[in-house]
């Protein structure tokens, strides 16, 4: 039901809990948890196709390639689609690509239940990574719309990372049950309804939106991708999502090796039950270090973390490792998602998020074909190996990138601290 625009929006109830005081704001439940609903595709489609198409036409690797293909797209599409969001709206640019989305899920899962041509694959992936679209990005929109204290802002932020992990900690787990214990296309039915119902309803949420950027006279909007520093958080994000992207098909395939792939779902789950619980503790506390420093601190962390794969013998040890490990993921993200905040005007903001988000999923999708490739050759261990290649890489460019992180944003991170000590 649309909310009721005459109702204030920047009431805050006093209380202790950061997290309870900004979802007093009226409408930031119902926009976060519409939300949560309509992100649940970005934790679900990827493994979902590995999974169908590995049971049906038996090759880790076409499920691999086939998933690609759909992040890749995704990659591509979503900042252009960020681009119009930001000057147009989100409900007008976002509801028909919304029913693309949906026709084009419901097509892969035709396609593959009739065992159908691997082109025609490759075409509806293409199409559902080309309109879904950037969910996180427009919600973190609307709460740099509502709210002016950095303090606040921190913390939605690091909310609604902890909203994107217990996306991880479900998707995962719900679509490998159901692709192996009910039906190899189940895994993507209920990421078709999480765009029906939660992008939607997300979307009918108009109260909350923010408006239309107004074009100004005599000024040529640049790209977000002229600045430096985002091209530094990209080139990170890009690691980083090789390494989620690896981890998540050598998990897959380690566990059908110890004949308990149902499993791989539980033991993804657990990872992003590690990043949850990170990420709700960080939020809920302000920080005085340079945000450039805390990013890079957590992406050594995370590349420290995912080494141990490698002493990995049985399926509770790596669920072990994986819990810890994960605790080094959200904080990482959220520092990312700030950092991105600080770097682009507010009229961009939208674009900004969503090409750090993309070259997440750019960074999944050569994590995944690359060790989906290498566990078909040589077995699950292989593709613990690509993790380990990808963490290397990934904090080789964090090393390389403090440099200008830090000169682009001193400034902007000096106003905030000096508004948290206000």
């Amino acid at each position: 039901m649309p909310e009721d625009p005459q109702q204030p929006q920047t009431a805050v109830k006093t209380s202790r809990n950061p997290y309870k005081a900004l979802l007093a704001i009226p409408g930031t439940m119902r926009f976060s948890g519409a939300g949560a609903i309509a992100r649940l595709p970005m934790s679900m489609v990827g493994i979902g196709i590995v999974l169908m198409i590995q049971q049906i036409y038996g090759s880790y690797a076409l499920g691999g390639r086939v998933s690609a293909a759909y992040i890749v797209a995704q990659a591509i599409c979503s900042p252009q689609i960020a681009r119009y969001v930001d000057r147009k709206g989100q409900s007008l640019i976002m509801r028909p690509l919304f029913v693309i989305t949906s026709a084009s899920l419901v097509g892969l899962i035709l396609c593959a239940a009739l065992r159908a041509p691997q082109f025609t694959l490759y075409v509806f992936a293409v199409l559902t990574g080309a309109t879904i679209g950037s969910v996180g990005s427009m919600v973190r929109a609307r709460w740099s719309h509502l709210l002016d204290d950095p303090r606040q802002l921190h913390s939605a932020y690091s909310f609604e990372s902890a909203v994107d992990e217990l996306c991880f900690v479900i998707g995962p787990m719900l679509a490998t049950i159901l692709a192996t214990s009910v039906t190899p296309t189940a895994g993507l039915v209920v990421p078709l309804l999480a765009v029906l119902i939660g992008g939607f309803w997300f979307l009918s949420l108009r109260a909350t939106e923010p408006p239309p950027s107004i074009p100004v006279p005599g000024y040529k909007r640049r790209s977000v991708l002229l600045n430096g520093g985002m091209l530094a958080v990209i080139a990170v994000f890009i690691g980083m999502g090789a390494i989620f992207g690896a981890t998540d098909v050598a998990t897959i395939a380690f566990a059908e090796e110890a004949g308990h792939e149902p499993l791989a779902g539980a033991i993804l789950g657990i990872f992003a039950l590690g990043s949850l619980i990170s990420g709700l503790l960080y939020g809920a506390k302000h920080w005085i270090s340079p945000l450039w420093k805390r990013f890079a601190l957590g992406m050594v962390a995370l590349a420290i973390g995912v080494t141990l794969f490698v002493f990995v013998t049985s399926l509770p040890v790596l669920a072990i490792v994986m819990f810890v490990t994960g605790f080094a993921i959200a904080p990482t993200l959220i520092n990312g998602n700030n950092l991105v905040q600080l770097l682009v005007p507010p009229s961009q903001l939208t674009e900004g998020l969503t090409w750090v988000g993309t070259a997440l999923g750019v960074g999944v999708s050569i994590g995944t074909s690359i060790g989906g490739q290498r566990i078909d050759a040589a077995g699950a261990h292989a593709g613990f190996e690509v993790v380990l290649v990808a963490a290397a890489l990934a904090v080789l460019v964090t090393l390389a990138s403090l440099w200008t992180l830090r000169r682009r944003t001193t400034g902007a991170n000096s106003a905030a601290e000096a508004a948290e000590i206000a």
